[in-house]
């Protein structure tokens, strides 16, 4: 008999950035693990895709077009989501965007904003209703749930040229702590993912770069690019009931990069 707290059956757990990336190994794990799913995405095509990669999995699975810098989208998303699914466990706030500027100096205020009204607005906006959602059942019997930040190896490493994105994942960090000190009493707990260098479309310009392959990608300890699928068995303790106990933590996925 296997570990029963990894057997996610019953569980529900809603993707942000869902139909593709790390969104998407993480999707497909938890659905693996037997979570029914809902994944977030602002394109259509790619929404479609990514459930026809779940809907094999033998699990519910619902995709939902999605901007999460739209305050009344996610208001009206997550509304929609649990409605449908019967219940949310766990939230993966793992929408964003990469922009940075040839230099600080030369980042422009849109630059700045842009990346703010994703990567932290919108983790804001998802992560305040999951807990509505969360602590609206906690409050009728029904305590507990998951709250899940994707910030990044920028938050806490110097990230030159990308001040605005090291901003906004360092903000999502901070956000997380709070959302776990203020919602334990809820049985809801909040731990953040901090990725390093991911093969996925974000990166697709450094991974056919030679001289970026040559001097970053060889300082990783792992030697090699970390894919989508390395944050399957994170996503599925952090959904599980093994994780219970275990709130306010950061989750460095890197393989070593920063240690080195």
């Amino acid at each position: 008999m296997g570990y029963a707290p990894f057997n996610l059956a019953g569980k529900v757990v809603l993707v942000t950035g869902g139909n593709r990336g790390i969104g998407l190994g993480m999707a497909k794990a938890v659905a693996e693990a037997g979570a029914d799913i809902v994944v977030w995405g602002r394109s259509a095509s790619e929404n479609q895709a990514a459930l026809g990669v779940l809907d094999t999995l033998g699990v519910r699975a619902l995709a939902q077009q999605v901007d999460v810098a739209d305050e009344a989208a996610v208001v009206g998303a997550m509304a929609e989501a649990a409605t449908a699914m019967g219940r949310i466990d766990a939230v993966f706030a793992n929408a964003g965007i990469g922009l940075g500027a040839p230099s600080f100096s030369e980042m422009t205020i849109e630059t700045w904003r842009k990346v703010m009204s994703v990567n932290m607005e919108g983790a804001f906006f998802t992560c305040r209703e999951a807990c509505k959602h969360m602590v609206g059942r906690a409050k009728g019997g029904d305590p507990g749930g998951s709250i899940v930040v994707t910030a990044s190896l920028a938050a806490i490493d110097g990230a030159a040229r990308n001040e605005a994105y090291a901003a906004a994942k360092g903000g999502v960090i901070t956000m997380m702590k709070a959302i776990a000190v203020e919602h334990a009493r809820y049985g809801v707990r909040a731990n953040a993912i901090l990725p390093g260098w991911i093969a996925t479309e974000m990166t697709a310009r450094s991974q056919e770069s030679e001289k970026f392959n040559a001097n970053v990608i060889s300082r990783v300890p792992a030697r090699r690019w970390g894919e989508p699928e390395d944050f399957g068995g994170i996503a599925i303790y952090l959904t599980s009931d093994a994780s219970s106990f275990h709130s306010g933590d950061t989750f460095l996925i890197d393989g070593g990069y920063a240690i080195y």
